[in-house]
């Protein structure tokens, strides 16, 4: 016997509750809870059958690496840990326009040709629009299958009849299933159809790529659930007036979530950036007030950046510190520093911190180049931007400190071209060529005096 209720979900987070709230208690947002019904099943009382699992210990358990395809799309490939797991589901986010369709599909031809059957199904537009970008973008694979649908359960039967190696849904807040009452897109829907296109996978060794909105914050839209279901998660960054887009993994079940893929935006379509750090320092100047090149690691790839700096009279009672790029904790952590131990009177200047190119900077790697920024601009020094790289740590006490993999980013500085660079003094560098100076500095008062000669 089945008994119809109806509950209140909330829309962005997922929280139920038997009664309307204007205001959900799980994630304070506002007028998110909306109606859905369900349906209550009563089971009596019977035996529970064993599904025929019993526990073994954990050596008799079989194990063996995981069998991946090749996208031959190399930064997909770094991001995902080696390339797409068989029977994997991959999530992947980003603001409308920012290139995920035109990524996908251009994985999905590239695996048609390699692999075979690639289907790709799309409940936002229709063949025709998604063959105009396959023409624009060369990406028209034989083996690579259009279908315009909503359904899940007659996706369902177009995966079974074709069997295919690779499977793309774009998005899956389209989908939906007819046994629901509540409209697609929903928390209900959108959990159910990414249960049964996860029974899919799983049972066929499918991988399965599906697309996902974002909200007006950036944040990947429904229930958080959405995240722990699928395998990997992966967030595409950058704006839509630029030409270059980030690839980021923000979950990872078989790889790192280090590690960034950099891809620039063409009329061809997403071209792979092979070498970052030139790319982002192609506008770089050739001695600047302000402006200077600082190293960060992502996954296992240094970057080389350029980090700007602009301090300026305050014209408010209250001075600005607007940072882009960095953490404005660390910025005002300067700041103090540079008051308090170098004498600088900056309550009366507005600060504003820059990272060039779009890139967002973590770790404490930039700190020393930050606080160099700062005073160049403060003292109006000009800096030999394209020949000085400055990496390290700055402590409460104005001391700088090491900082991992340094021997990386030196050899990037390096075959980038620069020829001096500061580093902390209590560094252990090796194997570092003469062609570069590395110049070792204790504390902030004699990082400075570098640049004030």
């Amino acid at each position: 016997m089945a008994k119809i209720k109806s509950k209140f979900i909330c829309q962005e987070c997922g929280y139920e509750s038997p009664k309307w709230l204007g205001r959900c208690p799980g994630c304070q947002q506002w007028n998110s809870m909306e109606e859905e019904l369900t349906t209550k099943t009563t089971y009596s009382r019977a035996t529970t059958t064993s599904s025929g699992n019993r526990p073994i210990p954990v050596k008799e358990v079989k194990s063996g690496t995981f069998e991946r395809y090749d996208t031959t799309i190399g930064e997909l490939n770094r991001v995902l840990g080696g390339g797409l797991v068989k029977g994997s589901l991959t999530l992947i986010s980003g603001e409308p326009g920012i290139g995920k369709s035109t990524l996908i599909l251009q994985a999905g031809s590239a695996i048609a040709d390699k692999y075979g059957t690639v289907l790709y199904v799309s409940g936002e537009e229709s063949e025709e629009q998604i063959k105009i970008r396959a023409e624009r973008l060369n990406s028209m694979a034989e083996k690579l299958y259009l279908v315009s649908e909503t359904n899940i359960k007659i996706v369902e039967e177009y995966i079974s009849q074709l069997s295919p190696a690779f499977v793309i849904i774009d998005s899956v807040q389209t989908l939906f299933n007819e046994e629901l009452s509540s409209a697609p897109g929903s928390v209900s829907q959108v959990k159910e159809c990414v249960n049964n296109l996860m029974r899919i996978g799983k049972s066929t060794n499918i991988p399965l790529f599906l697309v996902a909105h974002v909200t007006k914050q950036g944040d990947l839209a429904g229930p958080r659930v959405l995240e722990h279901m699928v395998d990997t998660v992966l967030h595409f960054e950058g704006e839509r007036s630029q030409e270059f887009r980030i690839l980021r993994a923000l979950k990872n079940r078989f790889g790192t979530t280090s590690e960034i893929g950099v891809f620039e935006m063409k009329e061809v379509g997403l071209v792979e950036v092979s070498n970052p750090s030139a790319m982002l320092l192609e506008s770089l100047s050739k001695e600047a007030e302000g402006a200077v090149v600082v190293a960060t690691i992502e996954g296992t790839r240094p970057l080389l950046v350029e980090l700007q700096a602009l301090v300026t009279p305050t014209n408010t009672g209250f001075p600005r510190r607007t940072a882009v790029g960095v953490d404005l904790n660390r910025l005002n952590l300067i700041i103090a520093v540079l008051e308090k131990k170098m004498g600088l009177p900056l309550i009366n200047y507005d600060i504003y911190v820059n990272v060039v190119g779009g890139l967002k900077l973590e770790g404490t790697c930039s700190d020393l180049g930050m606080a160099m920024a700062i005073y160049s601009s403060y003292r109006g020094i000009q800096l030999p931007t394209k020949n000085l790289m400055a990496v390290g740590e700055i402590s409460l006490t104005a001391d700088i400190r090491s900082v991992p993999q340094l021997e990386k980013m030196i050899k990037e500085a390096e075959k980038m071209g620069f020829s001096k660079c500061i580093v902390p003094r209590n560094s252990k560098v090796q194997n570092i060529n003469n062609t570069i100076k590395v110049i070792s500095v204790e504390n902030i008062q004699v990082a400075l005096s570098q640049i004030d000669v």
